[in-house]
This record gives structure tokens, sequence and C-alpha cells, in this order.
């Protein structure tokens, strides 16, 4: 019995490796992984986001970076609503900067309220309100830095304020998050400090 369970795992790893790539990905995509390891992979609904094969149909250029305006928690479920029609790349938690990645990085999430930013861009929610400091922890801090700095890495994205933005940045947004009390020059000091490119 034993035998016969090595044998079909053996059998489905082969045949699983015998996949075009782009099986695999959807293989993969199913089975929940995340575009950045230290992810949660926590599905927006279809209907708040733009399929598509970044970055060959569009060059991934900015992160955006904006505050929920709503707890960690009700931040998710507002992207796995159908009837709201927003969603973002990850959401990171106030708390310990647990993240979780709602739409797939190659894909177009529905953030910025500018498409032509949304083509080119990963949009980063975090936890808090942007009139509350308390919710800008060190945690959430270092955890979205390293998430930024990886996004950066990946796509070649200059680790600079010309690139690494504020949702209030984005041309015809009526947002001005993530506000005042972002610490910014923290921030990309921290996206410097831990990235590898």
């Amino acid at each position: 019995m034993h035998r016969r369970r090595i044998l079909q795992g053996a059998a489905a790893t082969a045949a699983a490796t015998l996949l075009p790539t782009s099986a695999r990905a959807t293989a993969a995509a199913a089975a929940g992984s995340t575009d950045y390891p230290s992810a949660h992979w926590v599905p927006a609904s279809t209907s708040n986001y733009t399929v598509s094969t970044r970055p060959s149909a569009y060059p991934v250029q900015y992160v955006i970076i904006h505050v929920t305006q709503e707890t960690f928690s009700d931040a998710v479920a507002i992207f796995q609503n159908p009837a709201k029609q927003v969603s973002a790349h990850y959401v990171v938690r106030s708390v310990d900067g647990y993240i979780d990645q709602c739409v797939r990085e190659q894909n177009i999430a529905w953030h910025a309220g500018n498409w032509d930013y949304n083509t080119r861009s990963i949009g980063i929610e975090h936890e808090g309100y942007v009139d509350q400091p308390e919710y800008f922890t060190d945690a959430m801090y270092e955890k979205s830095a390293l998430l930024t700095a990886s996004v950066c890495d990946r796509y070649g994205i200059p680790k600079d304020r010309a690139h690494i933005l504020g949702h209030v940045q984005v041309p015809g947004t009526d947002h001005t998050d993530p506000g005042p009390n972002w610490d910014w020059v923290r921030y990309i000091r921290l996206v410097n400090l831990l990235g590898t490119g």
C-alpha cells in the first residue's frame, strides 16, 4: 500500500512537470501560492479586478501606498464583495505586519482611481486611518517595506518617491491617504535598506 502511494505521487509530480508553464502557474494560483512568499492568499472577488498578463501587457512601474480607513478584516471583506468594485494587491495588518495578497501581481487591481495608474502599479493597503498614527506600527512599516522592496527588486522599480507613491499623488484622485502621519522618510529608508537591488 505504501509503495503504491509513493508511485502515485511520483507519477503526479512527473505529469506536473510536463505541463506548460502557463498551466503550472494556473495550478499554483489555484493552490493558493502568492507572488510574495511572506503573504497569505485571500483572493478578492473576480468582479473587483481585471485579469491581465503583466508585465508583458503593461509594465509595472509604481507601488502605490494606501491606508484602508477600515480595519484589516473589513478591508479584505470589501475586496471579496463583488458589489464593491475595488481591490488592492496586498493588505498589511497594523499590529504585526501580517500580509494578505488579494490580487495576483499579473492582474490589475482597482485601487488607484485612475486606470492608467492601475495598469502600471502594485497597490498596497495598510490597516488604519489617516488621522490615527498609532496604526502605523514598527511592524507595519518594516513588513510593508520588505514587501515594497521585493516588488521594486522584481520589476526594476526605483526605490524613490517618484515611483513609490501615496494614493493622494495619483492624478484625478479624491483620496488623501496615506495622509500626513505616514512617515515617508522612514519608509523609503527602510525600503532601500531591506531591498536586495
